[in-house]
């Protein structure tokens, strides 16, 4: 199975997958230890958020999408294109994986906006 992790700069677990625009791709199966097949890199028309188009994207190659953080929208446009989404509090993303894997994957932290903010541009409500 092909997992994609929401990694920004390809080393940690990156949070808002709708923007997120790089992933690290792992080949994954239960009993193994995950192993990196793939980087992606796309354009910012190639994210979730900004993808409008019916085609294939990317992410369609995979069967799973871990990522820190994920909003009700990205959850719902992968679930129809086949694609699981779990978020985490997991920060490494081989980890992430295997935990996944392993069914003890880390639940992702509370998505808190303190009074100062005017709120995010996540779609949570915040």
């Amino acid at each position: 199975m092909l997992i994609a992790v929401a990694s920004q700069n390809f080393r940690t677990v990156t949070g808002h997958a709708g923007k997120s625009r790089r992933f690290l791709v792992y080949n994954a199966a239960p009993g193994q230890p995950p192993y990196e097949v793939d980087r992606l890199d796309l354009p910012k028309e190639l994210s979730i958020h900004e993808f409008q188009g019916d085609g294939a994207h990317p992410l369609d190659a995979v069967g799973v999408v871990i990522a820190g953080s994920a909003g009700a929208g990205f959850v719902s446009r992968m679930a129809a294109r086949g694609v699981q989404t779990v978020a985490t509090a997991e920060t490494d993303p081989a980890a992430a994986v295997a935990q996944f894997l392993a069914g003890t994957l880390a639940a992702p932290a509370p998505h808190v906006h303190g009074a100062e903010e005017g709120g995010c541009d996540c779609n949570c409500g915040g």
